[in-house]
């Protein structure tokens, strides 16, 4: 009997056991089940999640695009203008520097032609007076030329008859016929000056050759070219070695 009742009682423990460990179970699967929906639910929140700003980030940046696109054709656009602004600015300044010079081309135009009609003249007859007005010059030019020959040749001249009479006379220089030695003999006691006829040299002419502000010789003019002249040294008149550079000076300037 007592074995049959501790039977008994190991069954209904075994029972229990069994009982208990069904429920523990129950609720670990129950909990896992739960867990495993839940970690589910959010691995599906998450990929929506996911592929919601996945689309905005694509969205995004195909807005970004746009806008630099947008920004692209802008600047494009805007230094366009700025180039078109500058090429009118330019062309602008030309016209009206055009503009001016035509205006002052009219100005002077009208000046000129007033000058014309002031005078009484046509152009044409304009300009056949200022050909004749030319010829007069040229004229002039050459009366003035064969004055000054006829001159020197008078003087020349009146010296010669002078000399030939015994005349005591002194040859004149004007104050400019005045130069420098530029090359001296001293054996046969000449120099050659750098003015002639054409500065006023005249044969005969006295002159006084200093240096430093020192007379060092006197010498007479004896051959007179167009640009130069020779003189000799005049006895009696040395007072130091005449050398190239030394300044000459007319003896005797006319008033």
């Amino acid at each position: 009997m007592l074995m049959r009742i501790s039977l008994i009682v190991a069954i209904l423990a075994a029972l229990a056991i069994g009982v208990l460990n069904f429920v523990m179970v129950k609720e670990k699967v129950t909990n896992l089940a739960a867990s495993r929906d839940s970690e589910k639910s959010q691995k599906e929140q998450a990929q929506t999640e996911l592929a919601s700003t996945k689309q905005e980030l694509d969205t995004t940046a195909k807005k970004l695009k746009e806008t630099e696109e947008t920004l692209v054709a802008t600047s494009t656009e805007r230094d366009t203008a700025k180039a078109e602004a500058e090429a009118q600015s330019k062309r602008a300044t030309e016209l009206q520097t055009k503009l001016a010079d035509t205006t002052k081309e009219r100005d002077d135009s009208q000046a000129y032609l007033q000058r014309y009609k002031v005078t009484g003249y046509e152009p044409e007859q304009i300009a056949g007076l200022g050909k004749h007005i030319t010829d007069l010059q040229l004229a002039m030019e050459v009366t003035g030329i064969e004055k000054k020959i006829l001159q020197r040749n008078l003087e020349k001249a009146t010296a010669e008859l002078i000399k030939l009479r015994g005349e005591d006379y002194v040859v004149q220089l004007p104050p400019s016929a005045s130069g420098k030695v530029v090359v001296v003999d001293p054996k046969w006691e000449f120099v050659v000056l750098n003015f002639g006829e054409e500065q006023g040299a005249k044969k005969d002419g006295q002159l006084l050759v200093s240096r430093n502000g020192r007379l060092v010789a006197k010498v007479i003019i004896r051959g007179i070219e167009k640009d130069r002249s020779i003189a000799n040294v005049m006895p009696g008149w040395t007072f130091g070695e005449v050398t190239e550079g030394d300044v000459v000076i007319p003896a005797h300037p006319a008033s």
